[in-house]
């Protein structure tokens, strides 16, 4: 049978499919039987935000989920988890430590995956010059993923001082006749939401249409423009106040938008990293099966990930998008090898490679908790246009989480159940 009746065979079951929700396997939703595993076939994603704090306050119920996942005899994991968030202004160890001193449980620096994590795949910018933008320790997080040719957006408003014209007390001196030496920008890396957004905005906006050197009119707009690789696009998340709060996303918005008025064309990514990125789901994988066979010991890799969020727009909208990823791989297995499955911000298989290379995982279901940016209670609507640009449009079964709970605890214990694993 050649290829291409081989393919017009597989498409109609491919469609049909695609076009479901991910749904837990029937076998997972039987009575308990009296055999248990002795090893766990799944493994753990958590969200933080929302699910294990707000703000700075530990949610009541995540220090007990936690002490179910750890051994107290040993201090030891006994099911792969690890924690996967949006944010990008701290570097890894940072976070690992804080998650250990909220949780009292050990966390490593291999356990968590932050929003720029992926960027360590992406070698074929690490030795352009960048233009890096956020909030914290940008230069050191940027030069920890690979990045060796560094510019922040304070250093860029230094060397050329009268971009930034909004606030007058901040107005800069007269430019310095050596700026035109400056060297050319190559690539924007937006880790996160900035402190000033007015400035950040108006000097990407000047970057982008100089073709990276901000110091000449030019004669035409550049298009495509300079490569823009964008860490977390919530348009909102959850901290101590009442309401969610603007994210990166709104950003992100207003960037897009002032840009397509101002050239009368789209601003483009290059890559769209962080949750609900396919990419940073299959990094994500990659980090809880070293977590499986190297620190807990298993002796098989995780088949099924269950992905515990806040955010209906990127937790349960990505592990549901990560689910059909899943599916779409074990098809195009069987009939191609090699799988072109999404375009190019947010292509996987570019980076990680072809469809032999990605064993382990079969399914990633969706496990909502009620501690976040979703409330049960009502309040702010949250709807799945809320989304990304490049995710739209997308279908509503996406922001149908698998399992709903109440909080982190109860997340936990409805997964044990359905995998008839103990808890301790």
């Amino acid at each position: 049978m050649s290829s291409a009746v081989l393919m017009r065979s597989v498409l109609p079951q491919l469609k049909t499919l695609l076009s479901l929700p991910p749904t837990l396997p029937s076998s997972s939703l039987s009575p308990l039987s009296t055999s248990r595993p002795s090893s766990p076939s799944f493994g753990l994603m958590f969200d933080i935000d929302g699910v294990i704090v707000r703000g700075k306050s530990v949610l009541p119920s995540a220090p007990e989920a936690f002490h179910l996942l750890v051994d107290q005899s040993t201090g030891t994991w006994r099911v792969p988890t690890i924690f996967v968030t949006n944010a990008g202004n701290t570097l890894r160890q940072e976070k690992a430590d804080k998650l250990s001193s909220w949780l009292n449980v050990p966390v490593t620096e291999e356990q968590v995956v932050m929003a720029h994590s992926p960027l360590k795949m992406f070698a074929e910018y690490h030795e352009k010059h960048v233009l890096v933008v956020g909030q914290g320790p940008v230069e050191q997080i940027a030069r920890s993923l690979g990045f060796s040719h560094v510019t922040t957006m304070e250093q860029l408003r230094h060397t050329f001082p009268t971009l930034d014209c909004v606030d007058h007390k901040r107005r800069g001196a007269a430019p310095c006749s050596f700026n035109k030496y400056f060297p050319r920008i190559e690539a924007v890396v937006l880790f996160g939401e900035p402190i000033r957004w007015e400035t950040s905005l108006q000097l990407l906006v000047d970057v982008l249409m100089t073709d990276g050197h901000p110091s000449f009119t030019p004669s035409t707009i550049s298009h495509p423009h300079l490569p823009i690789l964008a860490c977390n696009m919530d348009l909102q998340w959850m901290a101590e106040a009442v309401m969610p709060r603007l994210g990166h996303g709104a950003f992100l918005l207003c960037l897009e938008n002032l840009y397509k008025k101002v050239t009368g064309r789209d601003m483009i990514y290059t890559a769209l990293i962080g949750k609900p990125s396919e990419i940073t789901y299959r990094h994500g994988e990659h980090v809880l099966q070293q977590q499986a066979l190297h620190t807990v010991g298993l002796p098989h890799p995780v088949k099924t990930i269950y992905c515990v969020g806040d955010n209906i727009c990127t937790d349960i909208f990505g592990a549901n998008l990560y689910n059909k990823y899943l599916q779409r791989r074990r098809l195009d297995t069987a009939v191609m090898t090699q799988a072109k499955v999404q375009d190019h911000s947010r292509s996987i298989d570019n980076l990680v490679g072809a469809v032999g290379e990605l064993s382990g995982a079969e399914s990633c279901y969706s496990v909502l908790v009620e501690t976040g940016v979703f409330s049960a209670e009502g309040g702010q609507p949250t709807s799945i246009e809320h989304s990304p640009r490049d995710f739209l449009p997308v279908e509503h079964s996406y922001q149908e989480p698998v399992i709903s709970t109440s909080h982190v605890l109860e997340a936990v214990q409805t997964i044990f159940r359905r995998e008839q694993w103990e808890m301790e």
